[in-house]
């Protein structure tokens, strides 16, 4: 079993035990009472004339590196991400293998205004009326996690609820797969999920895979300008940054250098 497959055998008794808890139905009743999403498409989109937007990632740990950071309030990182120049945040929900809550869900939306990603391992239609109920704009499906007919019913759910979709794929053929099931937003992974190992090529080899009308994220991996250069240049529309942001002391600064924005005094 490697690593994904381990985190998603995982969440799927998580997931069972949230239902026994929580039946769907009740979490349903809880839908109508909520303010409108945020429009994560529109803000990813939102970038000027060859230039890249940025969705900037709250991760305290992870499988392959472990705690990332001890200074972690994720109040302070979301103001910060946005003094950066972030266009959404992602959040890490998932508690056993990444340190996160639902909750900080919540906590960031209260710190800002631009949309949020619930970054999670989604393996049921439970998990996408959660995300609403919490608060996210956005979701993130994997491919890999998913067959055909659950990625098709979880997009046509996330639509109904009005929440955006980064539908991740590593693969031409899961690019396709997502085309088909109806992806308008792609994520290209450059961390192998199965390996945990990085490399910036496979967003740089699989981009002329995803169509133009399809809004391009790479994520993971990116550490500098000049990869967000060569992103940017393969046309990609937008970035994902969460580790190399979460270990710096002034996240601001950092994510400004790391699009070349001007850095305020």
């Amino acid at each position: 079993m490697n690593k994904l497959d381990e985190i998603i055998a995982h969440k799927r008794k998580e997931v069972e035990e949230l239902k026994r808890t929580k039946p769907l139905a009740e979490l349903q009743r809880t839908l109508d009472s909520l303010p409108s999403v945020r429009d994560f498409a529109a803000a990813v989109a939102d970038h000027g004339f060859d230039d890249i937007s940025c969705i900037a990632e709250i991760k305290k740990a992870s499988p392959s590196r472990g705690v990332i950071t001890t200074s972690f309030v994720p109040e302070k990182i979301a103001r910060d991400y946005v003094r950066g120049g972030a266009r959404a945040i992602s959040v890490l929900t998932d508690k056993t293998f990444f340190q996160g809550s639902p909750e900080f869900i919540g906590i960031v939306k209260r710190q800002a205004r631009i949309p949020i990603l619930r970054k999670d391992f989604i393996v049921d239609e439970y998990q996408v009326y959660e995300s609403r109920a919490i608060g996210a704009d956005a979701i993130l499906l994997i491919v890999a996690a998913l067959n055909d007919e659950q990625l098709f019913r979880f997009l046509t759910t996330a639509q109904q609820l009005r929440l955006s979709c980064l539908v991740e794929c590593h693969s031409k053929n899961e690019i396709e797969h997502a085309m088909n099931c109806g992806a308008t937003i792609i994520g290209i992974n450059n961390r192998d999920l199965a390996t945990f190992e990085v490399s910036l090529e496979t967003s740089l080899n699989l981009k002329r895979f995803i169509p133009n009308h399809v809004l391009a994220v790479s994520e993971s991996g990116i550490r500098n300008a000049h990869h967000v250069y060569q992103l940017r240049q393969a046309g990609f529309d937008c970035i994902l940054v969460g580790e190399q942001l979460m270990i710096q002391q002034d996240r601001a600064k950092a994510l400004q250098q790391l699009l070349q924005m001007h850095v305020s005094a």
